[in-house]
């Protein structure tokens, strides 16, 4: 199988539980390491699917691997290879598939349930989920819906979590690809993020730490029925 090329733009955004997810089913993936100043490859012949990690930045600034990576998710889409994006990777599907980004109501960073909107498209991806699920936050912005997406999620403080396109694509604002040790991290490096916001949305991080074990596990459950669902499109 071609490799699943995942796009990293901050050191501290990595894979995370989404490359222990593919090593297990032995699908092979390449990183480029925006931040390392990878260059963005000029095509997508000889890849199976295509992954937008999380970071720092935003989608409308200036950067100039911005406009190069939105053309090749666009790719990606009009030649049915399988996009994913969590948190800034779904905000650079949904722009660059004709949607828009911009500030949410609150800044949201921490633990908080995702709850199913639409139950009829959530299901090859969820299952016949009904309750709440629990899912990792950190931004301050948000996403609305491309032309064509369904959105399949919500939470309390942030109206689009989650949108399918094409049965094939799907596009997240929370991250369900943490682990204990970026969680940490994050708390680490975000820490005078944490303290300057008064938003209702945003826990401390000692409150964002405790029963990690526990909670990444209900995590990676949630994230195991959307990859294994989204590897299902992948190219041979």
């Amino acid at each position: 199988m071609h490799p699943v090329l995942i796009f990293r733009h901050s050191p501290t955004e990595g894979p995370g539980y989404f490359t222990t997810f593919l090593d297990r089913h032995g699908i092979p993936w390449q990183l480029v390491r925006i931040d390392a100043g990878d260059a963005v490859p000029e095509s997508l012949n000889g890849v199976s699917g295509v992954c937008l990690m999380g970071g720092h930045m935003s989608v409308n600034d200036d950067l100039p691997w911005i406009p190069p990576v939105l053309a090749l998710i666009r790719e990606a889409v009009a030649s049915d290879i399988p996009v994913i994006g969590h948190c800034l990777g779904g905000q650079l599907m949904a722009r660059a598939l004709g949607g828009t980004v911009g500030a949410n109501l609150v800044k949201e960073i921490g633990w908080g349930d995702v709850r199913i909107t639409d139950a009829d498209a959530a299901r090859p991806w969820l299952g016949d989920a009904t309750t709440p699920m629990l899912a990792f936050h950190w931004h301050g912005e948000t996403f609305s819906l491309p032309p064509g997406a369904t959105r399949i999620l919500d939470s309390a403080f942030c109206a689009n979590q989650a949108y399918v396109l094409n049965d094939r694509h799907i596009g997240m604002q929370c991250h369900v690809e943490m682990t204990p040790e970026l969680i940490a991290s994050w708390c680490d490096n975000g820490a005078s993020e944490i303290a300057a916001s008064d938003s209702p949305g945003v826990q401390s991080a000692d409150a964002i730490q405790v029963d990690m074990p526990a909670r990444t596990a209900q995590l990676h459950q949630l994230a195991d029925k959307i990859y294994s669902r989204w590897i299902q499109g992948l190219r041979q």
